[in-house]
């Protein structure tokens, strides 16, 4: 296979223009292609040049080797990776048919693909789920949007699918990924019926609703290979030995015995990190981050970011990823930046509110809304490695109180925000939060760093998105749970450095912030469970 590089073409292009560019660019004759695969696609919408889509293409030819010594000294002409997925182990390479089956806790992005991979490789996973299959979550998850009412067990972090269910999709990453586990998340995804383009887009998200349907699938094809998916499971301590993890406890049930434990927790289990914590494995604060959710028209961000090209249907809505180092030294950048969505309820413990945000697959509603969000380190919240928990509960909580005590979300508007003037009424622009917004003054519900560095933040962004600080702009709060706010920490082995057979993972743990990277780590994590069974 062959691999070209930087292929432009215009981005309203007839199907069979790019491989008349492939055969142009290699000098070849149509008879001589053989076959021709997107391997991405982005586009350049800048302002002062033509509106095109750039190719990176796979190809199969007659003669590869001749073509690849004629192109010996172009850089966008190279042999192609082998991109494709190796299972490491296969159960039936066990010594001893009869063993003690993996367990995988919790059935988000990583534990779905760490349960999905064990599953493939033979070793039929048990998961453990603390919420409900993800229909039945999705109900639960709009009780609290349109009744104000919270299930404390299935809500938009707990349940089949994860946290990521209710997002954008987002399915691209910044992780080094050398092996491409990366394209084996996309192959299962697009198997499990998201749509073929996330194999080749630039930025693939597949969208809330979307995601459900697939996430049955795939709990499907667990099932289907001798895996089980028992819900409404919730884990509340372990049972260790000798520095050896031997079981875990489930709230109703029998002990289940264990020697292969993947945490795949999600970063808002606070009361298993306590339990683990009380049981002695080892964890340290990390740093996260905190701040608020900002909503514009969709339409201003799409004019600032893409010029001209404003509305163009194949380019859709505009995103963008903005960092700002303020004079107080912390690090304020806009997180999980959701076009076209709304800003949702993400709360999952009683009396206290969380922000996050959520695209559908068109991304087609009116506003644009992202976290702007400002760095914290271990010694903003001293106290040892639950600290962090606690830091993110008292924001919360404040934020449920300056709400009205309603799960309305504290609110006030950017204008009013940098003047410090409490808002009372909206402008052009309506929040998208449900069960609503009472505007407010959001100066209290964040520490004064965070406050005074967004407060510098938001006109430093104007100077790259023509109309960031709008007056009325709806900034709403609090956004707490960006990632996990410690780290179960593991070795090479990806094992607990101090509890063999605990296998700490995803986002959770500290090893992820997303889905794709979630997906990845879980499918690393599985391997290695694997290989130690294959060491016995």
């Amino acid at each position: 296979m062959i691999r070209i590089t930087e292929l432009r073409l215009p981005i309203n292009h007839a199907p069979e223009a790019l491989e008349e560019a492939i055969l142009k660019r290699l000098n070849l004759q149509s008879q001589d292609l053989i076959r021709a695969e997107v391997f991405k696609r982005s586009y350049d919408a800048r302002k002062n040049v033509a509106l095109a889509f750039i190719y990176t293409v796979d190809l199969s030819v007659r003669d590869e080797e001749k073509i690849l010594k004629q192109f010996a000294n172009d850089v966008h002409v190279r042999p192609s990776p082998d991109t494709s997925y190796h299972f490491v182990a296969n159960a039936a390479q066990l010594k001893s048919e009869k063993f003690e089956r993996p367990v995988v806790i919790g059935f988000g992005p990583c534990g779905i693909f760490a349960a999905l991979v064990l599953a493939q490789m033979g070793f039929k996973p048990i998961v453990l789920e603390r919420g409900k299959p993800v229909r039945e979550r999705t109900q639960d998850t709009w009780g609290l949007w349109r009744k104000n009412v919270l299930n404390p067990e299935s809500n938009v972090q707990f349940g089949e699918g994860g946290a990521g269910t209710f997002s954008d999709g987002k399915l691209y990453s910044q992780i080094k990924d050398p092996k491409f586990y990366g394209r084996k998340v996309i192959s299962e995804f697009i198997k499990a019926g998201a749509p073929e383009e996330i194999r080749y887009v630039a930025k693939p998200h597949i969208g809330t609703f979307r995601l459900v349907g697939v996430v049955e699938r795939m709990r499907q094809e667990i099932i289907e290979l001798g895996g089980e998916i028992r819900f409404s499971q919730k884990v509340i301590g372990f049972d260790i030995e000798n520095e050896q993890i031997k079981g875990v406890k489930i709230e109703g049930h029998s002990n289940l015995p264990a020697n292969h434990v993947i945490l795949a927790l999600g970063h808002s289990a606070r009361d298993t990190f306590k339990a683990l914590h009380e049981a002695g494995v080892y964890m340290e604060a990390k740093p996260f981050s905190v701040g608020f959710r900002i909503e514009h028209p969709q339409s201003l961000i799409d004019k600032a970011r893409l010029g001209p090209h404003a509305g163009n249907a194949l380019i859709g809505a505009a995103d963008y990823k903005l960092v700002h180092h303020a004079k107080n030294g912390r690090s304020v950048y806009s997180f999980c930046m959701c076009p076209g969505g709304t800003v949702v309820a993400a709360t999952s413990e009683p009396n206290r509110v969380v922000t996050n945000g959520m695209s559908q697959y068109s991304r087609n509603e009116r506003n644009a809304n992202a976290g702007i969000v400002v760095g914290i380190t271990p010694e903003d919240y001293p106290g040892g490695p639950l600290a962090g928990i606690e830091f993110q509960r008292a924001l919360e909580s404040k934020a449920y109180e300056l709400g009205g005590s309603t799960y309305e979300a504290p609110g006030q508007l950017v204008g009013d925000f940098l003047a410090g003037t409490p808002s009372t009424e909206f402008g052009s622009v309506m929040p998208s939060y449900k069960p609503g917004v009472h505007l407010t003054d959001l100066a209290d519900s964040l520490p004064p760093y965070a406050i005074e560095a967004i407060r510098e933040a938001i006109p430093a962004f104007e100077k790259q998105i023509k109309g960031f600080s709008m007056k009325d702009a709806v900034l709403t709060g609090v956004e707490t749970r960006t990632s996990s706010p410690l780290r179960i920490t593991r070795g090479a082995n990806f094992q607990s450095l101090n509890i063999k057979g605990l296998y700490p993972a995803g986002e959770g743990a500290g090893y992820a912030g997303g889905i794709l990277s979630a997906g990845v780590d879980g499918i690393k994590v599985a391997e290695a469970v694997a290989l130690d069974y294959l060491s016995k």
